[in-house]
């Protein structure tokens, strides 16, 4: 394990080939590691482990009937390797917490009474621990606390795993109760197929994940999108010449060269126009933006958006709430006009 330059910046950076899999395996043959809650990261980092030879029991709610037979179909078995939260929390070594954010604030009374001293508590999400004061999951002092995010959803964690790929994660260790939390971390961080392991905090995971999700990765990019769509439609354009220009260009052309080459790579191999113009309206858009994201930030680090979400996720009507907003979204001219220009992609032509 050793440190890259990045920028100056010397980051602490763990590759497969520094700690192979078969070191993980050797590090986590004699634990048990109880994966709680089948609903997003469970399920692949679940099914990456049992398929990488560690022994992986999954806790899941019964009466959460979706997740559970999801569970089923994928093999895991009731009594054997399928439990409720609090029986598979006892009966595990290391138990990852893998439940939603409002779920492991219910959950956290009854699933610290299952840990036992030197067993490992897992997050994906410094979200609980750091907003302690708000979720009151306060980690007992004789056990590990550690963390692996991976860098994409629990689908794109299981369909890199699948293609040989991997997803990069970042790790943490909170508490060092047994002297193997270091070890245990960086073992489960291979485990479930991460690329690479890159270090961090439990506080700068979940600032920089909440900034990000609220920002670029989903709701900057789909307001600026909206935006765009918006200009365009309202001085005449088409809704398909709107959509190809705002998000099918974007999506199946420009950020594929972006991430296989970078941004300045993808400039130098469009025309002059478009390099002109973009290179001169990027400040534009980031002396406009900045001041968003700064006050995002603020939100983020002072614990408000942790209280709008907690707030929110617990009441009894979210998922009606959620459900209308998706749907007006999915409705709106913009994303149906995407529907249809996702059927039109060459992949999709039925064959005569």
């Amino acid at each position: 394990m050793g440190t890259m330059n990045f920028c100056g910046v010397e980051e602490e950076v763990v590759t497969r080939e520094e700690f192979p899999l078969e070191k993980a395996q050797q590090v986590l043959k004699n634990e048990t590691v109880a994966v709680l809650g089948y609903g997003v990261q469970g399920p692949a980092q679940s099914l990456n482990m049992r398929d990488n030879g560690i022994n992986v029991i999954i806790g899941q709610d019964p009466n959460g009937k979706m997740y559970w037979d999801k569970a089923l179909r994928d093999g895991w078995e009731p009594g054997k390797t399928l439990f409720s939260l609090e029986e598979a929390a006892s009966r595990g070594t290391m138990v990852q917490y893998l439940i939603s954010d409002a779920g492991q604030k219910a959950m956290w009374p009854r699933i610290k009474e299952c840990l036992n001293e030197g067993d490992a508590l897992y997050f994906s999400h410094g979200f609980s621990v750091v907003y302690k004061e708000q979720t009151g999951v306060v980690p007992p002092a004789n056990v590990d606390v550690i963390l692996v995010a991976p860098k994409g959803s629990g689908t794109s964690v299981r369909a890199n795993f699948l293609d040989g790929s991997g997803i990069n994660s970042s790790f943490a260790v909170e508490q060092d109760f047994t002297g193997r939390a270091r070890e245990r971390t960086l073992a489960t961080g291979i485990a479930i197929g991460s690329g690479y392991l890159f270090a961090t905090t439990f506080k700068y995971e979940v600032y920089s994940d909440l900034t990000g999700e609220r920002g670029v990765l989903m709701g900057a990019l789909a307001g600026i999108m909206e935006a765009q769509y918006n200009v365009l439609r309202e001085h005449g354009h088409t809704p398909s010449e709107a959509f190809n220009e705002t998000v099918e260009e974007l999506t199946q052309s420009l950020i594929r060269l972006v991430a296989k080459n970078g941004m300045d790579w993808m400039y130098s191999n469009c025309s002059t126009t478009a390099q002109r113009g973009a290179l001169d309206w990027r400040h534009e858009f980031r002396n406009a933006t900045l001041p968003v994201f700064e006050r995002l930030y603020q939100s983020v680090a002072s614990g408000e958006e942790t209280r709008i979400v907690l707030e929110a996720n617990s009441a009894p009507d979210y998922m009606e709430h959620l459900g209308e907003e998706l749907r007006q979204m999915r409705e709106s001219e913009m994303w149906q006009t995407g529907a249809i220009v996702r059927s039109l992609r060459p992949e999709n032509w039925k064959q005569a």
